[in-house]
């Protein structure tokens, strides 16, 4: 696989923020239940090329302070147990940085048991509610530090590792993974088509490492199934299940048609707020929305339900894929944490590829 340019990373790391950002809207945004309403919203702000994402109007949620977190792990260079203790003290560090962002109480919950520096202070107990999407919105970047297909290992350990620190549940953190794996096969450049088949084939070795762990075996066989299966279902409704072909879309699919069917994909009627339906939800923009930046933002960060963290994702894929050139300045030019996030960028493009 050829190396990808540091402006690939700069552009994942700064449209996955600025969907945040955009999908929050300060906290209206990511609670309002009707993407009709959002879009008529938008239409009284001008559209999306009129917003001037910053402060005080537009900062970034949770997600992305999070997502940061995860990175500055990263980039440590540390490896093993190490790089999990440095991925629990990030977390610690980065609740710190939570006024105004909306943690959600599995995240909160899970930082608060962590205990990093001391043996095995980066577990905690497995979590029948650990289902949120805490885990999915916040594992983009270790995609882009293990880009390469035979680094695949890597990254499902990495992932479910750090996944499970919050959110110690197989809906959970197989979410986390789902995160990294796209964007991972975004950097690729991996057809698009092809996405959910492979996460689905990539299960197996998930499920390979939760069970050679020892750490909760029986609760997390127990639990495993309903990840698989809703993504089974997923591909099925959108003609997938072979990875080939293009997508299968209803024919009228504008924002109220969205919602309905967003929440059919959610495990309690709330759009993107389960880790399995937050990268699905993602997938589902990216598949519709093409080379379009506003396209995928009205499919993925103005819906009806946890539209940050469905926005975070498929911002990170889509400017892999895309980059910045297509996505007016104004949209990131002034963004909360800028500087970090292309710092942070730069950082995981030289671990990867120099």
């Amino acid at each position: 696989m050829e190396s990808v340019s540091r402006e690939v990373y700069e552009a994942a790391m700064l449209l996955s923020a600025v969907g945040d950002a955009l999908g929050y809207r300060n906290e209206q945004w990511e609670y309002c239940e009707s993407g009709e309403q959002i879009h008529s919203e938008l239409e009284g702000l001008g559209g999306l090329g009129n917003i001037h994402v910053c402060l005080p109007h537009w900062p970034v949620s949770d997600d992305t302070v999070l997502h940061l977190a995860s990175a500055q792990a990263l980039n440590t260079g540390k490896d093993g147990d190490a790089l999990l203790h440095e991925f629990a003290a990030q977390y610690v560090e980065a609740m710190k940085d939570m006024k105004g962002r909306k943690p959600g109480p599995t995240s909160i919950l899970g930082t608060s048991q962590l205990r990093p520096g001391e043996p095995l202070g980066f577990q905690i107990p497995f979590n029948p509610k650990g289902v949120g999407c805490g885990a999915a919105m916040r594992s983009m970047c270790i995609g882009l530090r293990y880009p390469r297909p035979e680094q695949l290992p890597h990254l499902v350990r990495v992932s479910i590792d750090s996944g499970r620190m919050t959110h110690n549940h197989p809906t959970g953190y197989l979410g986390a993974l789902a995160s990294a794996l796209f964007t991972s096969y975004a950097v690729q450049g991996r057809p698009l088509w092809e996405w959910g088949i492979s996460l689905l084939q990539t299960l197996p070795l998930a499920l390979d490492y939760v069970t050679s762990s020892r750490r909760d075996v029986p609760e997390n066989l127990a639990a495993w199934n309903y990840f698989p299966e809703k993504w089974e279902w997923y591909l099925k409704q959108r003609g997938l299940e072979a990875g080939s072909g293009g997508p299968r879309f209803p024919p009228v699919f504008g924002p109220p048609e969205r919602d309905v069917e967003y929440r059919t994909f959610s495990l309690d009627g709330w759009a993107g707020r389960s880790g399995h339906d937050a990268p699905m939800i993602a997938y589902d923009a990216l598949l519709g929305a093409g080379a379009s930046w506003e396209e995928l933002c009205s499919r993925a960060a103005f819906h009806g339900g946890d539209s940050d963290s469905t926005a975070v994702i498929a911002g990170c894929c889509w400017g892999a894929m895309y980059g910045l050139s297509s996505v007016p300045e104004i949209n990131h030019k002034s963004l909360e944490y800028r500087d970090r996030l292309v710092q942070a960028a730069r950082q995981l493009h030289q671990s990867a590829w120099e």
